[in-house]
């Protein structure tokens, strides 16, 4: 990848890398590193596996120190909904990871950039990396500053859903709630859906992901985030 480019994306983290080719091997999805064999590019399945074990920890000493009384169930439901792969995604948008992944010709035609599974793998080699390049400490400061961040609102989304019919039952009485699908692309085996959600008529929240199930479950998180801003009370 064009130097400057990752130069961009170490003053968007903060962190700035000692072995660049880390960097690299962590944007670099399966599918860009078969295309280029040639130049003997790692792709970055290997960082994301060590950077998954560093986000766990990382969270649950979090979990730990912030929330002493909080009981062990409660913090394992807790850490699960932080590091899904659906959270993780949005995280990695909120600080425009997907503008810096390296995909294949074919990923880049079906819609990869936008793929949960994809974006959240990388964030998670780019945490892999970080811990190689700098140590544990760099990987906790970045881990905290992107993903342990507003966690009463990252902690709806794991039920969000469930959460949201409650509140429409004991809020908006005569109202009920209706997933609609209004996006769908990508061939048969790889679609990418766009679902709206509406409470009565009107829509609350619009969400995508690689099944309807994940697109419904983002709209109702972002009904959830619409519907808090409004004074509306979110338990």
């Amino acid at each position: 990848m064009d130097a400057e480019k990752l130069k961009r994306l170490e003053k968007v983290t903060g962190y700035h890398f000692q072995n660049m080719s880390l960097l690299n091997q962590a944007l670099s999805h399966s599918s860009y590193a078969n295309e280029h064999r040639a130049e003997h590019l790692h792709d970055n399945e290997r960082l994301e596996f060590l950077g998954d074990a560093v986000l766990e920890l990382v969270s649950s000493e979090f979990l730990y120190l912030e929330y002493p009384r909080m009981p062990e169930g409660d913090m394992t439901k807790l850490r699960a909904s932080i590091v899904c792969e659906p959270t993780l995604a949005l995280c990695a948008r909120e600080f425009g990871l997907p503008e810096y992944l390296q995909l294949g010709k074919g990923e880049e035609l079906t819609g990869g950039r936008r793929r949960n599974s994809i974006v959240s793998d990388a964030l998670e080699a780019l945490i892999g990396a970080i811990y190689l390049d700098g140590g544990f400490g760099s990987a906790r400061a970045f881990i905290r500053r992107f993903i342990l961040t507003d966690i009463e609102h990252k902690k709806l989304f794991y039920d969000s859903k469930t959460i949201l019919q409650e509140i429409v039952q004991r809020d908006f009485k005569d109202e009920e709630v209706a997933y609609e699908l209004i996006g769908e692309e990508g061939p048969d085996h790889d679609k990418h859906f766009t679902v709206a959600l509406r409470i009565g008529e009107k829509t609350e929240g619009v969400g995508s992901g690689s099944t309807k199930k994940a697109a419904e479950q983002e709209a109702a998180y972002r009904a959830l985030l619409s519907l808090r801003k409004r004074g509306i009370t979110i338990t």
